[in-house]
């Protein structure tokens, strides 16, 4: 039964997501959060004075610092909020902008606020090169630079870099390489068949990125730029990386540069704005694991959902679970069909209908907002229905999300 006070996304939008070399990847997050700010806002009519809360989500602040350290103030301010609008940077790993949602979620369920958005903004390929200790000096010697996005950092404090995890627990699991690459080229063949449809178009889920240059015409970018044509032969000689048993670049998505925003309120706060909701938000939670089983939180996050929404895995029409490699939607679904085969085959069935990460990239802040607005927008087309989404997060995070059309 609707309710006035049912919280509803009104508004959700996202850049193309880019391949490491692209025009994009000298684009700060930032600007490309800025972008999708003004974006979401304007498809409805809604005045940046009328957003009381903006949460931010962003996980590598080696390429933010480079323009310091408040990118949720700084894109709030530029993208024309007013100095009163209240805003927080959030860092937890892939599931930032869905956390960003979910104390959005909390704000207005508290009375803290009316109007809301998440946004998460990644921009990979821009991340820079640090010198560690170049501020006090080098006398004699060279140099060393330490690059962030190599095993992202991991194993710096002595963890082990999560492809090796993912892998490891999927064999356990009895998900093999084959099946991760199978799943790989099944994400490529239908994202393939969803851009065919035209179900990736410019002014649903994504907005164009225009980029001025010096000399000649601006470039802009209006699709994703990571799909790509390949085959079971060509994963299947693709070498393991940083150790791992399974996990390639054929199986993993792309570093990405991108943005994404979603706007939310009451049902009756839309209702008074004439909007038309876009999804209704069931409930959100997160939650979190040994960081060894990062390829099984998805499932325990979604099953976490599901009992606090007091609905079962079979009531959801659509999964979106966020290829961080192909290992997470294979393990968790297999967990979740408490490794029924058939069931199993059923729940892979309706998970990515459209393709994933490993099709479309993953500027790991920017991801959980994205695949929460693919499942909304997916749903539509079908008539409506429940849909989760989860995603996991660096060592071992989750955030889910049910939403009905």
């Amino acid at each position: 039964m609707m309710s006035k006070e049912d919280i509803v996304i009104v508004s959700a939008v996202r850049t193309p997501f880019s391949r490491f070399d692209s025009a994009m990847s000298e684009v700060p997050s930032i600007d490309l959060a800025v972008m999708v700010m003004k974006e979401v806002i304007s498809r409805v009519g809604i005045r940046p004075e009328e957003v009381n809360e903006i949460n931010y989500g962003s996980c590598i602040p080696a390429e933010y610092a480079l323009e310091f350290d408040i990118p949720a103030r700084q894109a709030t301010l530029l993208a024309g909020f007013p100095d009163e609008c209240i805003s927080l940077t959030m860092d937890r790993a892939c599931c930032s902008s869905l956390a960003a949602l979910r104390m959005g979620v909390r704000a207005i369920q508290t009375g803290d606020a009316e109007i809301a958005m998440a946004v998460g903004s990644e921009n990979m390929p821009r991340t820079p090169h640090l010198v560690p200790g170049l501020r006090q000096g080098k006398r004699l010697g060279h140099i060393k630079l330490v690059d962030c996005l190599f095993e992202l950092g991991y194993t710096a404090k002595g963890f082990t870099p999560v492809a090796v995890d993912a892998g490891e627990v999927a064999l356990k699991y009895g998900v093999t390489r084959e099946m991760q690459d199978t799943w790989a080229l099944g994400s490529q063949e239908r994202y393939a068949k969803a851009f065919a449809e035209g179900k990736f178009k410019i002014g649903e889920e994504l907005m164009s990125v225009v980029i001025p240059q010096k000399k000649g015409n601006s470039i802009v970018i209006d699709k994703d730029e990571s799909p790509r044509k390949t085959n079971t032969e060509a994963l299947s000689k693709l070498k393991p990386i940083y150790g791992s048993p399974t996990v390639t670049a054929g199986n993993a998505p792309p570093m990405s540069a991108g943005a994404s925003a979603i706007l939310f309120m009451t049902r009756g706060k839309a209702e008074q704005k004439g909007l038309k909701p876009l999804a209704t938000i069931i409930v959100t939670v997160c939650s979190a694991t040994s960081p060894r089983d990062i390829a099984t939180i998805p499932a325990m996050t979604i099953r976490k959902a599901l009992e606090k929404a007091r609905l079962k895995i079979d009531d959801m029409a659509l999964i979106e679970i966020n290829e961080a490699f192909a290992a997470m939607p294979l393990v968790s679904t297999k967990i979740l069909a408490n490794e029924n085969k058939k069931k199993w085959k059923d729940l892979q069935d309706k998970t990515n209908v459209n393709g994933g990460a490993i099709a479309i990239g993953h500027p790991v802040g920017a991801s959980a907002a994205r695949i929460t607005m693919t499942l909304a927008y997916e749903l539509r087309r079908r008539g409506g229905g429940y849909g989760i989404a989860a995603i996991c997060g660096g060592l071992a995070q989750g955030e889910a999300i049910i939403i009905k059309v």
